[in-house]
């Protein structure tokens, strides 16, 4: 049967879940393939300095992390493949990753494609992503202790971050493009109580501006009096949405109303052989550290499952 494999494990996504589960796949001693559509790191690679990830207490920037992950699972026989899966086949014996001009099949497939942040789609967001544009005021609101920051959303992880950026910034301004809120009222009545606190109703960001140092300001609009104004910040963070990559999946495996895909404790999806982890998975928390501790499940998880396959 093993000769209808061209890989034990193929693992589609190269940010920390999958370089993690390449690792941990790699020291089992399997045959393992990675495949990564654009670069290795995910959303580490956009990330100027992260903070809150174990064994670096002066911080680390999200590309060093990045390839220290890449390098570190290599050593221990990792293949990587720059390349686009466009569609996952079940099978009973083994699943076939399809690219565009190859096939790959393997008893186990590791889905780590990651998820995306929304965003607003105004000038100066791309430009200035990890230089004052965040999307995640876990990972970098200690970046901006005593500063004044907006914080542009109004469901509850938009008011949940507010709530959490209050231990840093000196100030908050609130944007939110409606005048009331869609997200929890006791969160709501948090955000009411804090005098850190600025709320802009009906208010939406036209433009980020700055320059070589960063961000500097925000242009508005009141969308319903058409006032435009500036508003002089050092940081902003979006929190309007986040989506799971898994389109190209095509409706094959279990998700949850947001679209994240179903899965047990062993990271198993609901088809035999094909585990899901990292931040394209259904959980509570998006983190570096919580998408390492998926990868590593997952590759256990498939380690034990070919175990069992030779015993059939």
């Amino acid at each position: 049967m093993a000769a209808e494999w061209d890989y034990e494990v193929i693992i589609v996504g190269g940010g920390p879940a999958g370089l993690t589960a390449g690792l941990y796949c790699g020291r089992a001693r399997l045959k393992t393939l990675l495949v990564e559509k654009l670069i290795h790191g995910g959303q580490m690679m956009t990330t100027d300095l992260v903070e809150n990830y174990p064994g670096f207490p002066e911080g680390i920037s999200g590309p060093e992390l990045s390839d220290r992950m890449r390098k570190q699972a290599e050593r221990f026989g990792l293949e990587i493949l720059t390349g686009e899966v466009k569609e996952l086949i079940p099978g009973e014996q083994f699943h076939t990753v399809v690219l565009e001009e190859q096939r790959f099949r393997a008893p186990v497939v590791i889905i780590a494609t990651g998820a995306r942040y929304t965003r607003l789609g105004v000038p100066g967001e791309d430009e200035f992503t990890g230089k004052g544009v965040s999307f995640c005021a876990t990972c970098d609101a200690a970046l901006y202790r005593d500063q004044e920051i907006a914080i542009v959303g109004g469901g509850d992880t938009a008011l949940s971050e507010t709530i959490f950026l209050t231990r840093f910034a000196k100030k908050i301004h609130l944007i939110h493009r409606r005048e009331e809120f869609r997200g929890a009222k006791y969160l709501q009545e948090q955000i009411f109580q804090t005098d850190k606190i600025r709320i802009h109703w009906n208010t939406v960001v036209e433009e980020f501006q700055g320059d070589h140092t960063g961000l500097t300001a925000l242009r508005l609009k009141d969308v319903k009096t058409g006032e435009i104004f500036t508003l002089p910040v050092s940081g902003a963070f979006v929190a309007i949405g986040i989506s799971p990559n898994t389109e190209w999946l095509k409706g094959l495996l279990p998700v949850d109303m947001r679209g994240f895909i179903v899965t047990d404790q062993e990271m198993a999806t609901g088809i035999q052989g094909i585990f899901a982890a990292g931040d394209v998975r259904a959980k509570s928390l998006w983190q570096i550290a919580t998408a390492v501790g998926d990868g590593a499940v997952a590759a256990n998880a498939a380690e034990h499952y070919l175990q069992s396959l030779k015993q059939r």
